[in-house]
């Protein structure tokens, strides 16, 4: 089932496109801001993106740009704006349609199901997708090795990139370091735990908000870490 996300701030337009989209059978979810639909189209995953132009907290073009950085899926701009100057800036900033108000839902449908097939068509359906780990805006590429907070990029050395895997393939587990350094390095561990909680430390550093109130790894006093699902 294909995730849609509507970024709308008129409640009644984003119930009625988001009723006839799961009407389709697609899963959707709104949000009525342009800076917190921006947040969550880079912290989640989402095949297609139902943008407003006018929107408060981040208007529609600066939330397209930020996208296009980061994600690439298919993108439509909805707009009362009938001006040709700005169809032209939204399909310049890597829109892929724009709809103007107002529309029928089921034309905004049909558009839907039109971009979301030649998305497939260009990606490659039975191209095998990447093995992605999600959790509370923490993304983990194990088939790109790359580390993402909240849509921006973290840098990751080997090690402290096989340990948070490791941890976020394991959630609710407590590991002794002991028990780390033995899976991480494939070396007995005498002499060298403190290596365990030098890259913990590290790992904290690039994914919490907070590094004295983890969201992610637990420090189990007495006994090690684990890993919060």
């Amino acid at each position: 089932m294909s995730r849609i996300l509507i970024v709308e701030d008129e409640e009644a337009i984003a119930d009625l496109e988001k009723d006839y989209l799961e009407l389709s059978d697609f899963e959707v979810e709104i949000e009525n801001r342009g800076d917190t639909g921006l947040q969550r189209a880079l912290s989640e995953d989402f095949d297609l993106v139902i943008l407003d132009l006018m929107l408060p907290g981040m208007d529609g073009f600066e939330v397209c740009k930020h996208i296009r950085e980061k994600k690439d899926m298919p993108v439509l701009m909805v707009s009362a704006k009938k001006d040709d100057i700005d169809k032209i800036r939204g399909l310049g900033l890597g829109a892929d349609d724009y709809i103007t108000k107002p529309f029928s839902p089921s034309e905004l449908v049909a558009r839907v199901k039109a971009h979301l097939s030649r998305y497939d068509r260009l990606v490659g359906s039975g191209t095998a997708k990447n093995d992605v780990i999600e959790i509370r805006g923490l993304k983990i590429d194990k088939t790109a090795r790359r580390v993402y907070i909240d849509g921006e990029e973290k840098s990751f050395t080997t090690k402290e990139f096989d340990l948070l895997t490791f941890l976020a393939e394991n959630p609710n587990h407590v590991y002794t370091k002991e028990e780390l350094f033995r899976k991480i390095w494939n070396m007995d561990s005498v002499g060298d735990i403190a290596t365990v909680t030098v890259h913990i430390k590290k790992i904290r550093e690039k994914v919490e908000l907070d590094t004295s109130n983890p969201q992610y790894i637990e420090t189990i006093w007495g006994v090690g870490y684990r890993f919060k699902a």
